[in-house]
């Protein structure tokens, strides 16, 4: 019997090596964060059909714990900073978006968070130094024999250990700010009369007004990409022993799975190398703890909110956590709120305060009736997957751009965390569960993200699996990569058909004026006669 089950082991190897393509080694280059909880779950599936994963983790992570029992095997990266330092810099973060970016204009805002990922540039880039130096750690590497590298490009370095590698490479991400590097890096076209920039917080049906914005925007985003690369440029050509560039490098991607889809997306055009993923990470709700469970059932007919700022905003100010409390206590839901903060004075019977939340399977219960959220991609995607209309109240990064578009889908209602008082989130909640549109839009986009031919999950590893067996997807490369920005623009055709246009209004003045000056001189002689 106990052989009987061998065999059967053996055979399910082989169909996963076989069947699939063959068992491969994985390298990946992660984010941490709640880019995390999105690779881990791509990660995870790859390991049960057989593939071996190895993850470069720095030394201090926030909720990568690689001391922890698993499945992924982890490499330790010395990190050149502390824990404590991270914690100050995230700390810096989060009060640079909640309380100085929304009191300056967005074109303030841009130029003060370029200041401040200049300063992250610098410490990521001796973390990336600490791998593509530490010659023990590369030979062991390449000695390895990686079949496939996945990569979060929010942190570079990924793609350069890759080319060091010579390992083809796979990116997953939501967008780069402003879109730039899917863009310039990727080719991605981008015309800005309908695709409004990533971080703008704009629709793809914009007014004049709108569209003047998205072109400045785009500039500026362009001219901020430039100089925030510098670093990078100069580290890679130095590292390759060869002029290059960070965007040269990236352009290298064999595939771009993006955590979107068309639920999501506003319609533009896309590339063959870029994949849609969007949602890989939900699941069907499971059911709550006791406690929980008898809580949400206590609230009868009216249901329950759901309310989550994400994993990074742990505490609010006194003053804004009593404003919210205040909104939340005159709603005839039970309200479940992640909050880690000292207790509101306002806080109401109808909701308890939780450090953390089974956000999935609140969204999945059939009593909830709105989602408050900060407006995290994964966040969305489990209120598309369940059909839950939002109140969006986004503050910094991709956030304010995520709630647009479920604005635009008719699923959420969005307020200003600096400037609502609780009448603005009363009135918001009182909108997203009252008003049907927003319950139907939400089942709507529910619908679409379920009507797939292929589940996200099975797509991302589909790709990832098929970059190791055809050992790259060059066949989907668009031929852009290699047209200079001239070329690309068509600029030199351009200026080759005015050259001529201009030559041949040149020939025919000349021409006329030739005939003019023939013609009236045949004139003055037949006077004279």
């Amino acid at each position: 019997m106990v052989k009987e089950k061998w065999i059967l082991t053996i055979l399910l190897l082989q169909c996963c090596c076989t069947g699939y393509g063959f068992c491969g080694k994985v390298l990946v280059w992660p984010c941490d964060m709640s880019h995390w909880l999105n690779i881990k779950t791509i990660l995870e599936k790859l390991t049960e059909r057989g593939h071996e994963i190895t993850v470069l983790v720095p030394s201090h992570s926030f909720i990568i714990d690689y001391n922890k029992p698993s499945t992924l095997n982890f490499q330790v990266i010395h990190a050149s900073s502390d824990k404590e330092h991270s914690l100050k810099v995230m700390e810096e973060f989060l009060v640079l978006s909640t309380q100085v970016l929304p009191n300056l204009s967005r074109w303030q805002s841009a130029i003060k968070l370029h200041e401040f990922l200049l300063k992250i540039t610098r410490e990521t880039k001796r973390l990336c130094e600490n791998v593509v130096y530490n010659q023990t750690m590369m030979r062991k590497l390449q000695e390895t024999h990686y079949d496939v590298m996945v990569i979060d490009p929010v942190i570079p370095c990924g793609e350069l250990i890759a080319e060091l590698l010579a390992v083809p490479f796979v990116y997953t991400l939501r967008s780069s700010m402003g879109d730039v590097m899917e863009k310039h890096c990727g080719k991605l076209p981008a015309p800005p009369s309908y695709v409004p920039v990533a971080a703008g917080g704009l629709m793809d049906r914009m007014t004049f007004l709108e569209r003047v914005k998205n072109i400045m925007f785009s500039v500026m985003f362009d001219f901020l990409m430039l100089q925030n690369n510098r670093l990078w440029n100069q580290l890679y050509s130095e590292v390759l022993g060869r002029p290059t560039t960070l965007c040269e490098i990236m352009g290298k991607a064999e595939i771009w799975l993006m955590r979107t889809y068309w639920d999501f997306e506003f319609p533009r055009p896309y590339l063959p190398n870029f994949e849609f993923v969007g949602g890989l990470h939900c699941k069907p709700a499971k059911p709550l703890p006791k406690e929980m469970e008898d809580f949400v059932q206590s609230s009868g007919e009216d249901g329950v909110v759901v309310f989550s700022l994400g994993s990074m905003v742990k505490n609010l100010t006194e003053e804004k956590a009593n404003l919210i409390a205040s909104a939340l206590a005159q709603i005839p839901q039970k309200v479940l709120w992640r909050y880690k903060g000292k207790k509101p004075a306002t806080l109401g019977a109808n909701t308890r305060l939780y450090d953390w939340i089974p956000q999935n399977d609140l969204l999945g219960h059939p009593k909830a009736k709105a989602f408050i959220t900060h407006g995290g991609t994964n966040g969305i995607y489990e209120a598309i997957y369940h059909g839950v209309p939002m109140v969006g109240v986004p503050m910094f990064a991709d956030q304010p751009d995520n709630i647009a578009h479920m604005k635009a889908k008719g699923a959420a209602v969005e307020v200003n965390i600096n400037t609502m008082t609780s009448a603005d989130l009363l009135n918001a909640l009182r909108t997203v569960i009252n008003v049907p549109s927003y319950k139907e839009n939400a089942m709507r986009l529910s619908r679409i993200h379920h009507d797939q031919p292929v589940k996200p999950l099975d797509r991302a590893v589909f790709w990832i699996e098929f970059v190791m067996r055809h050992k790259g997807a060059k066949h989907l490369r668009p031929a852009s990569h290699d047209l200079t920005w001239v070329q690309y623009h068509s600029l030199d055709v351009i200026g080759f058909l005015l050259a001529c246009v201009a030559t041949a209004m040149f020939l025919v003045t000349k021409c006329c004026l030739f005939s003019c000056q023939k013609f009236g001189k045949k004139g003055k002689k037949k006077k004279r006669e």
